[in-house]
């Protein structure tokens, strides 16, 4: 059977059980899937980037915008005022009410998904190839991240129909939130009523157990006091919560898990769903008397995905979601076939804004030139990075450990908190430490007193690094829309990350795009000039090679991008400061930058004329 390998050295005495509900799963989408792969045979991109010999289902024509579905609200802002509905901009909510049952669906015209499309569609149908909607499920808290039906898409938002076209237009990467789910959701109502079948799916331990070694992303309690059924009476019972109380984590240990989530990734797929996002997967696995983050079970379950997406929907990706240190992180490619396609590149947010705080670039090329990419592979080359800088979180700090320093991570926190940004902590033995700024990227990087053609300029600049990068880049709405921080997000919501996760009215957006004056507009028309050259650069594959130029100005980066043995390469060239500079290129000559100026050469250009 596909992936027993994995099972055996997971569940070793119990896998005989695991392996016959992971194979009456596989039994059940096997005509499905069938069908599905006849569609995708022979769907390789194509071009210059297959002499790469890459497997990896994507090119340079890639990017993808994260989103709720919720981001754009049909209407404008002043239709909700005038009939009373709810005005603020904190978006439909979790389409339940608070037992965890289900709201009404939205009506057609009303519902956030027709609007997201209708933007996407109108906007974007040629300058970006896919988008990702954050959990697009019932939810009871966490913006999508609590889930109370895995299979059922969130009633205020739209339904499977809404779901399936957006993916028919677009590659489509969906959220396999597999570390917990909502309080709410049927499965953990059933265990606290003491249903037998989902006794083991959740994880509860003595009040008193000590959990001092258990890794925490968050600064709550790990263990949770609820009130269960059991053998005919109440009982006070503590359950394993690492993200908040409201989002219980899963038992992999228990084979109905497994084969529960191995089930909803394959519906996902028959959805349409063409990339699938393990979300918090670094804690997967939980062990007593490890840090139960990282186990190695976590990997073999992981490499069990991998392996049955590779034989029953080669087309559909794999890319884990692991805020941790960067060697942490790499860790999640395994050898480069047998675990992810892609992993975030979480490095990437604090060092570009490090670069352009402190007009210095050098951290940022010395970790460039440490990026695998290209042959020989398989790092790089069948493997890549999902590159982006902003997302419906914050800008994680962990991932810089051991790049900046201290006071230089300080310098970053000032920096945000000087535009009106803030900052999260999380829980260590040494006690809280900053674990992520909350902002958006654009207010993060440019001082709002600047005028707004320099504001647009410098974080133009910042992207073009993120575009030029081996991966596949990842834009956050936000980013691409030229959004500022939301400072009253968090004054409703009492949530830091709400800074970055206005909701946007259509009608309203398209009327401020159309203005060229606006900042919007200046940011949206430069990302999709971006984007637009990157479809016509073959060099820009994920999998094609890397080189980070020593430069003789600190404040520049240049990074060039090649097809080995081809004609096909494109040089950028970056100033993070307001001066004026002059670096001087190998084989290219010199090359002036104005303040926070960016400049695209490549082969496809005669006399190495500058291309944007």
């Amino acid at each position: 059977m596909v992936g027993q390998t994995y099972l055996e050295l997971v569940y070793e005495d119990t896998a005989p059980e695991v392996i016959t509900q992971v194979e009456a799963v596989l039994k059940n989408h096997e005509h499905t899937l069938k069908s599905l792969a006849s569609r995708h045979t022979g769907t390789s991109a194509g071009g210059p980037g297959d002499s790469l010999g890459s497997s990896l289902p994507l090119d340079h024509r890639d990017a993808f915008i994260i989103c709720y579905g919720d981001s754009i609200l049909p209407g404008s802002a002043r239709d909700y005022e005038e009939t009373r509905k709810n005005p603020t901009r904190v978006g439909v909510g979790g389409g339940v009410d608070e037992k965890g049952n289900p709201l009404p669906k939205a009506p057609r015209g009303e519902r956030p998904l027709e609007a997201l499309e209708a933007f996407f569609t109108r906007h974007l149908a040629d300058t970006v190839s896919g988008i990702h909607i954050l959990p697009f499920f019932p939810y009871t808290s966490d913006d999508g991240f609590s889930i109370v039906d895995y299979k059922q898409v969130n009633p205020r938002l739209g339904s499977w129909e809404d779901i399936v076209r957006i993916g028919s237009r677009f590659h489509l990467m969906a959220d396999l939130v597999l570390n917990h789910c909502s309080a709410k959701s049927p499965w953990f109502k059933g265990f606290l009523a003491g249903d037998p079948k989902y006794q083991d799916w959740f994880i509860t331990l003595p009040e008193d157990t000590d959990t001092s070694d258990i890794a925490r992303p968050r600064a709550h309690p790990l263990l949770t006091p609820m009130k269960a059924r059991r053998n005919g009476t109440d009982e006070t019972v503590h359950v394993w919560t690492t993200f908040s109380d409201d989002q219980v984590d899963l038992n992999f240990a228990h084979p109905g898990v497994l084969a529960e989530m191995l089930d909803t990734i394959l519906f996902y797929i028959e959805q349409g769903v063409q990339v699938i996002r393990l979300d918090a997967i670094a804690y997967l696995w939980k062990e007593l008397g490890t840090p139960s983050i990282h186990h190695p079970k976590t990997h073999q379950v992981v490499k069990f995905f991998r392996e049955v997406l590779s034989q029953l929907c080669p087309w559909v990706v794999l890319i884990t979601e692991t805020n941790v240190p960067h060697a942490e992180n790499l860790s999640y490619f395994g050898t480069g076939t047998d675990e992810a396609h892609m992993i975030y590149q979480f490095s990437l947010p604090p060092l570009i804004l490090d670069a352009f705080t402190r007009a210095d670039a050098r951290h940022l090329s010395s970790w460039a030139r440490t990026i695998q990419a290209g042959p020989p592979g398989p790092l790089g080359l069948d493997t890549t990075y999902f590159n982006f800088c902003a997302s419906h979180d914050g800008i994680g700090m962990l991932p810089s450990h051991g790049i900046l320093s201290d006071q230089e991570r300080e310098k970053l926190i000032q920096a945000v908190s000087d535009h009106g940004g803030l900052v999260s902590y999380k829980s260590t033995k040494q006690g809280l430490i900053p674990y992520e700024l909350n902002t958006n990227y654009l207010s993060a990087l440019a001082d709002p007193n600047l005028p707004t053609e320099l504001r647009a300029q410098k974080f133009l600049a910042s992207q073009a690094i993120l575009l030029a990068m081996p991966g596949t880049p990842g834009i956050y709405i936000h980013s691409l829309l030229g959004s500022e921080n939301w400072t009253q997000g968090p004054e409703i919501t009492g949530v830091n990350r709400t800074i970055n996760r206005e909701k946007l009215f259509l009608e309203d957006l398209e009327r401020e795009l159309a203005d060229p004056r606006t900042l919007r507009s200046r940011v949206f028309r430069g990302y999709k000039e971006m984007l637009a050259l990157r479809r016509t650069l073959p060099a820009l594959h994920p999998a094609a090679a890397i080189q980070v130029p020593e430069v003789d100005d600190p404040r520049a980066l240049v990074i060039k991008r090649f097809i080995p043995n081809t004609k096909h390469w494109v040089v950028l060239g970056v100033n993070t400061s307001s001066d004026d500079i002059r670096i001087t290129l190998k084989n290219h000559g010199e090359m002036p930058l104005g303040p926070w100026e960016y400049r695209w050469l490549s082969s496809r250009d005669e006399g190495n004329q500058r291309v944007q």
